[in-house]
Parts: C-alpha cells; structure tokens; sequence
C-alpha cells in the first residue's frame, strides 16, 4: 500500500514537472508558438493573408517581449498558428500551442484542463439578426432555426435556454463566427446568438453593416481571458505579471481605446464600446475568477 502510493506521488511529481515547463521548452527549442483566431473580431482576426491583429493579439504580442526578456533570447522566433472553437483547447493541452489569447471564456469546466491568466474582457450571449427579421428577443426564436459556433459557452446557453423555455429552437452551428454568421446572412438562420462584442465586431465589418442589429438581453456575463498549459505556474506568473502591468501602466486602457473605441481594420468601422463596469473593477483589482 506504502509504495503504491510513493509511486503515485512520483508520477505525479513528474507528471506537473512536465506540465510546468513551457518556459524551458521555448528556451530549447528558441521558439514560443501562439493560436489565433480568424474572425473573432476584435480580438483575433485576419487582416490580410495570415496576419493576425486585434486586442488579444497585442496581449500576446506583449507576453511574446516578457518572454524574450525572461529568457534573454531577443530574436526569439514566434510561431502562429489558427485555432478553432473546437481544437483550441486540445492545441494548449497536447503542447501544440503556448498561448491563446482570443476570445475564450475563462470558466470552472476548462479549468479542468487549462489554467487562464488574469481576466482582460466581459461579455454575454446576446444575437445578431438581419433588421428585416423581426427578432427582438429569444422569445421570438421560437421554432426558428438559430446559428451558434460550435464548442463554445454560447452554444451551451442556448440549448439550456431553448430546454427551459420549451421554444422549440432548431440551433444550428457554424465551425467559426464567420461561419456561423453567414447562416444568418443566407437566411439559413434568424440569429446568431454569441458573446455580443463578437456580434458587434462581425456587424461593423459585414459588407451592409447597416441592415443587421444585435438585440436580446444579455443571459450572462462572462469573462474573457488567455489560456495557458494547465499546471505551468511559472509561465502563468509571467502572463499575468506582463496583464496587470499593462493595467498599472495605463497602457491597458489605451489598447482598449485602440480597438473598441477608434476605428479598426479592414473597413475603419468603431464598435464604440466603452469600457464596461465589471473590467473597470478587474483593472483595479485583477483577477483570473471564473465564470461560474
């Protein structure tokens, strides 16, 4: 009995060591690899052929500097990679990817299997829906088909939602937000329910921004955060050192203003979001608290 458990303890030991060493692991091999996302307007999207831009992408831009600082490797070669919904969370745990900061709800189910920085962003499920449709709010989903991205909260909401309320909701899910709002754009779908700054950065960036609305209330506030290796505390020290000196040093609040309050790539369209209460408070006392 004695040595079985010595010999779990041992593999345990061995087991977090491994976990915990993405620092040693971009030092050796002189790389760190980041994921990011194609449409999650924005925060990680495309602007050009595999150019990648947007507030999350600047987060991780300045890990990427800590990291060459911490290291002492100044031409340290950054690797991206695009992520999905679905394989984000897979690519961080297999050792894929290093760091995804996009735009990944910090919640007590990943947390099983990642660990999340501090907290950068709150949101909620809301919908987006062609002015034309008369959506206003769920109630007017009934027995409507309904577009979400696959392996997300969002889904996870509707579907506990449309159980509930008994509306009969036919949800549909698209592999990415591109995806999932061209159902809507294609009269596939009559909304697209998601976290509603994503809502508002694929409207201002739509073709005919003008004939689609967000609408619905809110049917949860969520936390946005990066994600890291589960287990890696020193490389968890580093990200959230390298946020909330972002938030002390006031540059936080002028790459909020950069991307939701000024006009953004490709089209120059402001989302015009002022910063919401609950990430007011997580600049004064940061925080990498869950969603429940």
């Amino acid at each position: 009995m004695k040595l079985s458990v010595l010999m779990a303890a041992l593999l345990l030991c061995a087991t977090g060591a491994q976990a915990a060493d993405t620092l040693g692991k971009i030092a050796q091999s002189g790389k760190i690899t980041l994921a990011y996302r194609e449409s999650s307007v924005p925060f990680s999207y495309l602007n050009g052929p595999e150019k990648p831009v947007g507030f999350s992408v600047d987060l991780s831009n300045a890990v990427v500097e800590a990291v060459k600082k911490k290291l002492n490797k100044p031409n340290l070669e950054v690797a991206l990679m695009p992520v999905t919904s679905q394989n984000r969370i897979p690519l961080i745990t297999n050792g894929t990817v290093d760091l995804e900061c996009g735009s990944t709800t910090n919640n007590s189910a990943r947390a099983k299997d990642v660990d999340f920085a501090i907290n950068h962003f709150y949101t909620g499920t809301r919908l987006l829906a062609k002015k034309s449709s008369g959506i206003k709010n769920y109630a007017d989903l009934k027995g409507k088909t309904v577009a979400s991205t696959t392996g997300t909260t969002n889904a996870q909401v509707m579907r506990k939602y449309d159980a509930d309320k008994n509306l009969g909701m036919n949800i549909v899910l698209g592999k990415d937000h591109a995806d999932a709002f061209l159902l809507v754009q294609s009269d596939r779908a009559v909304a697209f329910a998601m976290d509603d700054i994503l809502l508002y950065g694929l409207k201002a960036n739509a073709k005919d921004p003008e004939n689609y609305e967000v609408v619905g209330d809110a049917l949860q506030v969520e936390p946005y955060a990066c994600m890291l290796p589960k287990g890696d505390t020193a490389f968890k020290q580093l990200v959230d050192d390298t946020i909330t000196g972002l938030m002390k040093s006031g540059e936080f609040e002028k790459m909020y203003d950069k991307w939701f309050m000024s006009p953004i790539p490709p089209n120059g369209m402001t989302l015009g979001l002022p910063m919401s209460q609950e990430l007011k408070d997580n600049i004064k006392t940061p925080s990498d608290k869950p969603a429940t």
